[in-house]
């Protein structure tokens, strides 16, 4: 009886150095830019297959491109709303506060005084803000794709498609950046 060498399992498997993160892996960010009409201040949602976003700050925004200590994430955007108090129940999200594109989901306050307003850039519902930012601001700037995130929303299903032909893909984002380089250069 003749034995039969086996290889190793995973062996035929290449061996990558750097692995994707987890949002790399399974949301596609998309990007609005100059929020408020205030250049650079653009922000990212990271869109995922079953329509989730997650609402980040983009890497060319003041706060992460200038380094900037983050003294507090105010989620008191209005006298009358706090987002910290959105409550949400069911799988139909009864209770959830209500976004347009341009709802404020907090205020970015640094240590030099400036302050940033961020925006949901989605129709949907609030799902949830992330709690951590209000005891460790600087995860906004440490890591704004994933522990750093602002806030969760459900897209609206009749607006899910419109809301992403208004943002830009990675490619586009990196286009426009690349033309007010260009533009700053001149």
């Amino acid at each position: 009886m003749q034995s039969i060498v086996v290889d190793p399992i995973g062996l035929d498997v290449p061996i990558q150095e750097v692995y994707p993160s987890f949002s790399e892996r399974y949301f596609q960010p998309k990007y609005s830019i100059n929020v408020d009409s205030k250049a650079g201040e653009d922000h990212c949602v990271l869109v995922h297959s079953n329509r989730i976003c997650v609402v980040t700050l983009a890497r060319n925004h003041p706060v992460i491109s200038l380094c900037k200590t983050i003294s507090k994430v105010n989620f008191q955007v209005t006298d009358k709303t706090n987002r910290r108090e959105n409550v949400v129940q069911g799988k139909r999200k009864h209770g959830a506060q209500t976004l347009n594109p341009m709802s404020v989901l907090c205020v970015v306050e640094c240590e030099d005084g400036s302050k940033y307003t961020v925006r949901s850039c989605v129709y949907g519902k609030l799902i949830e803000i992330n709690e951590n930012l209000v005891e460790n601001p600087q995860l906004l700037l440490e890591k704004p794709d994933s522990d750093g995130y602002i806030a969760i929303v459900l897209p609206n299903l009749s607006t899910n498609e419109k809301f992403k032909t208004n943002l830009l893909s990675k490619e586009e984002y990196v286009k426009e950046l690349e033309k007010l380089t260009i533009i700053e250069k001149n």
